[in-house]
């Protein structure tokens, strides 16, 4: 599509005004970034960011020779996003940068840091990787600082931190039933950071999301469903000849129902279709003999385009069927995904869970990293302000009470990276 969306003054509205840079030198011919350009730059550049390359995704870092860290992960959920926005009429800088951050605010370990973390917080309102993001884009992440010199985050446009609301709601909001199909829980502010929250919102009803925060959605989706199976398979745990050998039929069910549980609001009954026809693509039936030679790396690389290309069109198809005028963003139309669709992609998330994320003798491992972010926790809340970061220790004097206090020890501990995490623990718990 030739032109996007017109996004309006409110749209790329800061919450602080912004000066000039200084010591700019003009270049003839030189044109001027655009707002969200400048966002798109801001989220690359930051720290919050950088640390991603050291974050957990499925597989530890360290564990492959080509491994796919939380960094690169968010590379390719910016890409899939840009191209799908793109297609509708978003502004692809901004579903770009939407998909840079969305996941800036995940913790060591991965989803299973996220837990342990939750566990952690519940004095203090829990912990979610999405409310925490929302929390580095506007309070922690060095940029922008206010008249009083508390920092204002990366000081992004209205627009772009609304395109990283997945869940636009409070804990226990009545709203998170509208886009949380899983009933997970999930919610994308915490009770202090609500002011920001409203201003990015601009009086929008919680539960409603913007078309860019849908595409962001999806494409995390596509990315996370189809990349986890292909390391999966690389790293020899799927075998997807399990579920294609004639007596798999067992197999086919149990995985049905982790779907049905974790990832599809379908009935286990209703998913087995759709995991036949899926495991009939030649996408996939490639794969089933994979021996990681050449020629089968190759056949894996062509599978995840493949697969990629089948949900996003599907996406981009189905949307611009239902509104097939002009160009779409933010409030004017709603991401149409087939429930076929929606229903392969929970199944390729059951298959990486079922047979990577919890294969045996993985537990062990994760029991260890939920004890070593418990530890952190009650140590820095012991230790308090000389064991924190300089960046939060005006933030533990600031705070009010101990649960105050509390959310600075958790902001501390999930921005570690995974090697820190643990380089931490040495220091400060078992005295290594």
């Amino acid at each position: 599509m030739d032109e996007s969306y017109r996004y309006g003054a409110a749209d790329r509205a800061r919450l602080l005004p912004e000066s000039d840079k200084r010591a700019q030198v003009q270049v003839e011919g030189q044109l001027d970034r655009g707002a969200f350009q400048r966002d798109r730059a801001r989220v690359l550049h930051s720290y919050s960011f950088r640390r991603l390359a050291d974050k957990t995704q499925v597989v530890t870092p360290g564990q492959d020779d080509f491994p796919r860290t939380r960094l690169t992960h968010s590379l390719e959920v910016a890409q899939i996003s840009r191209e799908m926005g793109a297609a509708l009429g978003c502004d692809p800088d901004l579903t770009d940068a939407a998909g840079l951050a969305h996941d800036l605010g995940h913790p060591p370990f991965g989803h299973n840091g996220e837990d342990a973390l939750n566990e952690a917080a519940k004095d203090c309102g829990g912990f979610e990787g999405n409310a925490q993001t929302l929390r580095i884009l506007t309070r922690l992440e060095a940029k922008a600082v206010t008249s009083d010199g508390s920092s204002a985050g990366l000081n992004l446009t209205r627009a772009s931190l609304d395109a990283v609301c997945k869940y636009p709601w409070a804990a226990g909001a009545a709203g998170a039933a509208g886009a949380d199909a899983g009933g997970s829980g999930k919610f994308g502010v915490y009770a202090d950071d609500r002011p920001a929250f409203d201003w990015l919102r601009n009086g929008r009803p919680d539960g409603q999301r913007c078309l860019e925060a849908q595409v962001m959605d999806w494409a995390d989706d596509v990315a996370y469903s189809v990349h986890d199976v292909e390391d999966g398979v690389h790293s020899g745990h799927i075998r997807l000849a399990m579920l294609t050998d004639p007596d798999s039929e067992t197999e086919q069910q149990a995985l049905c129902e982790q779907a049905s549980r974790f990832y599809s609001p379908l009935a286990p009954d209703l998913l087995r279709p759709a995991l036949a026809d899926l495991l009939r693509l030649p996408a996939l039936a490639d794969l089933t003999g994979y021996d990681g030679s050449y020629a089968a790396q190759s056949m894996a690389k062509r599978a995840t385009s493949e697969l990629t290309g089948r949900f996003v069109t599907a996406a981009v198809r189905a949307t611009r069927d239902r509104y097939p005028d002009g160009p779409l963003g933010r409030y004017r139309a709603e991401l149409v995904v087939p429930e076929r669709v929606r229903a392969e992609c929970a199944l390729l998330k059951a298959i990486a869970y079922r047979y990577v994320m919890r294969r045996p003798g993985v537990e062990a491992q994760l029991t260890r990293q939920r004890g070593i972010l418990t530890d952190l926790v009650e140590v820095l809340l012991e230790r308090g302000e000389p064991a924190l970061s300089p960046t939060l220790r005006d933030s533990w004097r600031q705070a009010d009470d101990q649960a105050g206090r509390l959310r600075v020890v958790i902001d501390q501990v999930s921005q570690l990276t995974d090697s820190s995490a643990l380089a931490w623990h040495r220091r400060l718990v078992t005295g290594g």
